[in-house]
């Protein structure tokens, strides 16, 4: 028997995050509002060039500028 997510064709980290998701939207105003706030996340980076550390970046910054840039190439 295989698990229903795994038939659905999600990874397990993605299960996991769709079913929190639903918890988190199925609590009360105030309860939610704590969880939702628990549940966000801020990934930064920072590229090291000759053993030192450039600037810190926004994950999900650079990741947006990244596939803007991608799909501005593939118009052209």
């Amino acid at each position: 028997m295989a698990f229903a997510w795994k038939v659905s064709g999600l990874t397990f980290n993605r299960y996991l995050a769709v079913t929190a998701r639903v918890v988190r939207r199925s609590l009360k105003e105030e309860r939610r509002l704590q969880a939702e706030r628990r549940g966000e996340m801020d990934l930064r980076f920072a590229k090291w060039t000759n053993g030192k550390q450039g600037e810190n970046k926004s994950l999900a910054t650079a990741n947006a500028s990244a596939i803007a840039e991608a799909a501005d190439k593939g118009q052209q």
